[in-house]
Formats: structure tokens, sequence, C-alpha cells
């Protein structure tokens, strides 16, 4: 197919195109900066809250991978940020419906939820947290994710688009996760409100095209995390000392991950293929070799 990814320039946007390409996909590409890359078809630099580029960058598309949009919720004005991110995925959203775009696969957030970025302490009502989990937002940034979500459900409404929204966590890979790895090994509190949650980037990248060639209908919302915590805790432990009393449906056994993902496995037949236990183990040792220290197990117990 010839996809339209937006925010091509991003973290999750490289990866995602490096593996539509590597599976026969065309790409065209829009960002804020230019995206010097010969492999692509076309590149369209500017703002998606420009009507004209949106129409121009949508022309002969036959899917869209929306991730343009603002990735965080630091900002000097939150009614900006919230106008920004809903603005954008209105403009591409709508424009993909009105030019007969069959399939868009929009990045969402587990943020949506409203815990991860909460000005006040919450904890989720019950866990492995699911699709259904009552929202709790508070934040602008994870509300401009709920609004994209009902973005997409009107998309779908009006227009009959078929269009998969991906509730990511922290997506990482490289020194990336490495650094995030060993923040949440330092203190896993300060990570109690993103309940640890976490993906390999190279896994975002292969939901993506799962969601794009996956013969389905409809408009969906899905939690995309590993199925392990970030944190070499355990997960029964992790929730007792820093949500006690949160009500659990299955056995915690292990770092098995609060989110449920089982949506997502059933809809679109995905599995994550990385876990944190290695991915933590090589940066440990990469970190060991660079200072000339031993390589062997580190002294705080990292599995």
């Amino acid at each position: 197919m010839r996809v339209l990814v937006t925010g091509a320039a991003g973290h999750i946007g490289g990866h995602v195109m490096d593996d539509l390409l590597a599976h026969g996909h065309r790409i065209v590409a829009t960002d804020l900066v230019p995206v010097d890359d010969p492999r692509l078809d076309r590149v369209h630099t500017g703002d998606l809250r420009d009507p004209e580029l949106v129409r121009d960058a949508m022309a002969g598309a036959e899917a869209v991978v929306h991730l343009g949009a603002i990735p965080h919720p630091n900002s000097d004005d939150d009614s900006a940020l919230f106008a920004t991110n809903c603005l954008t995925a209105h403009r591409v959203l709508d424009e993909a419906g009105r030019t007969g775009v069959r399939r868009v696969v929009a990045a969402s957030s587990l943020a949506a939820v409203g815990l991860a970025w909460s000005p006040q302490p919450q904890s989720p009502r019950y866990v492995p947290l699911d699709e259904e989990h009552p929202t709790l937002v508070q934040d602008p940034y994870g509300l401009s994710k709920l609004v994209l979500e009902e973005t997409a459900r009107a998309t779908h409404r009006r227009h009959g688009t078929d269009i998969v929204c991906m509730r990511f966590p922290f997506t990482g890979t490289g020194e990336r996760l490495a650094a995030q790895l060993a923040a949440v090994r330092d203190d896993p509190g300060g990570h109690r409100m993103d309940l640890w949650g976490w993906l390999d980037t190279r896994d975002a990248a292969r939901a993506v095209r799962h969601a794009l060639v996956t013969e389905l209908t409809g408009c969906h919302i899905l939690n995309v995390a590993a199925d392990d915590t970030s944190s070499p805790v355990p997960t029964a432990q992790l929730l007792e000392e820093h949500h006690p009393g949160v009500p659990y449906f299955t056995e915690l056994t292990g770092h098995a991950s609060l989110f449920d993902t089982s949506a997502c496995a059933k809809l679109l037949g995905f599995a994550p293929e990385y876990r944190r236990s290695p991915l933590d183990e090589a940066a440990g040792k990469a970190a060991a070799s660079a200072s000339g220290a031993d390589s062997g197990p580190a002294a705080d117990g990292e599995v």
C-alpha cells in the first residue's frame, strides 16, 4: 500500500517507516522538520494544522498512520497543547475519510486513562487495566488523546473509515530504553503513575503494521504494551507498595504487566517480541563493559 505517515521524523515514526518499507509498502511522509530519506515516495514539510498541506499529503494515500502530535505533556501553554493535538487529529482523520482512505492507524496513549500525567496522585480502579477502565484524566495531554479516540469514532460513523487507535505506553529501544529501565530500577516509586508500562519501539512499529493489514472493520481502541513491567521488582510487590488496596482480577505472577492487551492480541494477532529482562541485562553489561567493571549480574538483583 501507499501509506501516509504523519510525524515521520519522530522516534516511533522512523521505526514505523523502516518496518513498512521492509515489508514492501510505499511511504509518503509529513513532519514539521524535513525528512531526508531517498526511499520515500514524497515528503511534505509543514504543520498538520494547515489544511492545504494535509490535502496534498493525503493525495493517493491508501492508508494513514497518524503519529504527528505534541508527544508529551510538557508545555508552557496547556490550552495550546490540547488545541494543537485535537486540531491535527481532526484534520488528518477527517481528510482521510473525505478522500476515501479505508484504514487509519493513530497513536493514542495510555495517558488517555488519566494516570500517567495526573497532577493529583491516583490509583487505577482495578488491574490489569483494560480498554473499558473508567476515565480518570485531568491533564491536557491525556485529554487530547481521549479527543483523538472520539474523533476516530466520529470519523468511522461519518465516513465508514476503519480505524485503530493504539494506546502506547513509554516506547523506546537502544539507549533511550536503557535509560528508562535504569531510571525505573533506581526509583520504581517514581513510575507508579504509569504502572511501569513500556514497549520496545520495534514492537510498536510491528503493531502498527499489523493494524494496517489485518482484516477488520469499525473503530477500535487497543492497549499495546510489553507483557512485563519495566521494573525488576515483582508486580505483586509493586502493587502492594505503591497502589495498596487496588483489586486485581488475575494472578500477578512474576513481572506480569498491569495492562490487559488481550484485545490487541485477539484482533490483530499481535504479541510483543521484546521483554525487559534480557534488554535490561544487556544494557547493564554494556554499561559495565564501558566502565571497565565486571559484566556479571548486577549487584541490585536485576533480572
